[in-house]
């Protein structure tokens, strides 16, 4: 045995004390970029409530500025006539020879609009104080269009406004258009008229007579009573037949209202549209031939024939 009685030594262990393993920090940086972020943005804010209401609008126009013309230079949104943002072609001007119109040509006079406003008004009032148009009020239908003031005559069952079958007018669709006559060649501006059937197929008779040669005799026979009413043969500057292609009740194409006839009192752009399409005028020109004043374009209408029921 040693001298030390028996007992062991006491031997102590140091372990040296280390951090924790390292989990990343990637979202410190996201923190910093956010925070960063976060302070221009108010800085901004607080740069922009010192400015004066000049300055605000100086920076707006910057933030409009097309990135072309900020780094290159030219026309500014707020001086451009262009309706497309940033600049471009303005489709409402002519371009390429296509004509386009403005805002300010298509709009209509306003003295034209008072004035067949005016017509309208005096049309109601001789309807209503008159005992012989005031029956035939439910067949007698009068709006303002974009073309002008338009009066639609309608059909009924029980009150149609021709022969069956054809272009002969009734004696009340007589008196309707002679009283209209002197109302209308009071008028400065022409008037369209046009001839409307139904879908009823035209059945017999001659195969090149059909809904388009009736409808076309209807408003023709309709413009010759305006005239025996007083209307001078001027005042019209086109009559057309469109068989059953514009309905007037589209859910019942075989309806009595579509049978109509349809005078237009033009305003004067439309009047002045109708004249400058017609292309008579140009190939008149082309042959050394001046066209005389007032030159009405031809009536598209024929013979009246019997047939089937429209």
């Amino acid at each position: 045995m040693s001298d030390t009685g028996g007992k062991r030594p006491i031997i102590i262990i140091k372990r040296p004390v280390r951090a924790a393993a390292h989990h990343g920090g990637a979202w410190k940086i996201a923190f910093a970029d956010f925070m960063t972020a976060m302070f221009a943005f108010f800085l901004v804010m607080w740069l922009l409530s010192t400015q004066t209401p000049k300055q605000l609008a100086g920076i707006a126009e910057q933030f409009k500025m097309p990135l072309k013309v900020a780094i290159s230079g030219g026309q500014k949104s707020s001086t451009s006539t262009s309706v497309i943002p940033g600049g471009g072609s303005d489709p409402t001007s002519r371009v390429d020879g296509e004509v386009r119109q403005s805002e300010e040509e298509s709009s209509n006079d306003p003295n034209d609009v008072k004035r067949l406003e005016n017509l309208k008004q005096r049309l109601d009032d001789m309807i209503e104080s008159s005992p012989v148009l005031k029956q035939f009020r439910p067949q007698l239908l009068i709006d303002i269009t974009p073309e002008g003031l338009r009066i639609q005559i309608v059909d009924s069952s029980n009150r149609p406004m021709f022969d069956r079958s054809s272009a002969v007018v009734v004696s009340y669709m007589r008196t309707i258009l002679r009283e209209l006559g002197p109302v209308l060649n009071e008028q400065p501006s022409k008037l369209t008229l046009s001839g409307h059937t139904d879908a009823t197929v035209y059945t017999q008779g001659d195969k090149s007579y059909s809904n388009w040669e009736l409808s076309a005799d209807r408003a023709n026979a309709s413009r010759r009573e305006l005239l025996a009413g007083g209307m001078q043969d001027t005042k019209v500057l086109r009559v057309v037949g469109v068989s059953s292609s514009v309905h007037l009740n589209k859910d019942d194409p075989y309806a009595a209202v579509n049978r109509r006839i349809s005078i237009v009192v033009l305003n004067r752009r439309a009047q002045a549209d109708i004249e400058n399409s017609n292309m008579a005028t140009s190939a008149l020109k082309q042959v050394g031939v001046k066209p005389g004043p007032g030159k009405q374009a031809a009536l598209d209408a024929t013979a009246t024939k019997p047939g089937g029921r429209i």
